[in-house]
């Protein structure tokens, strides 16, 4: 399926998109009101957090140019160091954007 690229089609995606997002959204509550939260699933939430975060870095740090790798790096030390994960979101962004700025 392919939009035109018109206005309208723009419109539609953004409608498209909306609404994929608001059925995931409304449907993993649907699902997870009925699961009830014990230890186990408590587990799996958490690793599941951390699996996502590195599914989205790791192409990051494997394909990505070296403004994209010294961020991650900066963002890495700063939030060892500080343990503020918006300083070390800072970091990351002033790092990437200084290396492509030279």
């Amino acid at each position: 399926m392919s939009l035109p690229l018109t206005p309208l089609g723009a419109i539609l995606a953004i409608l498209i998109m909306s609404l994929v997002t608001y059925l995931t959204r409304s449907g993993g509550v649907l699902v997870m009101s009925r699961v009830p939260i014990g230890p186990r699933v408590e587990r799996f939430i958490n690793a599941m957090a951390g699996s996502v975060l590195v599914a989205v870095i790791t192409p990051m740090a494997v394909y990505g140019d070296w403004g994209a790798r010294l961020a991650l790096v900066a963002t890495f030390v700063v939030m060892l160091a500080s343990r503020k994960p918006l300083l070390a979101i800072a970091a990351g962004i002033a790092t990437a954007a200084g290396w492509r700025l030279i």
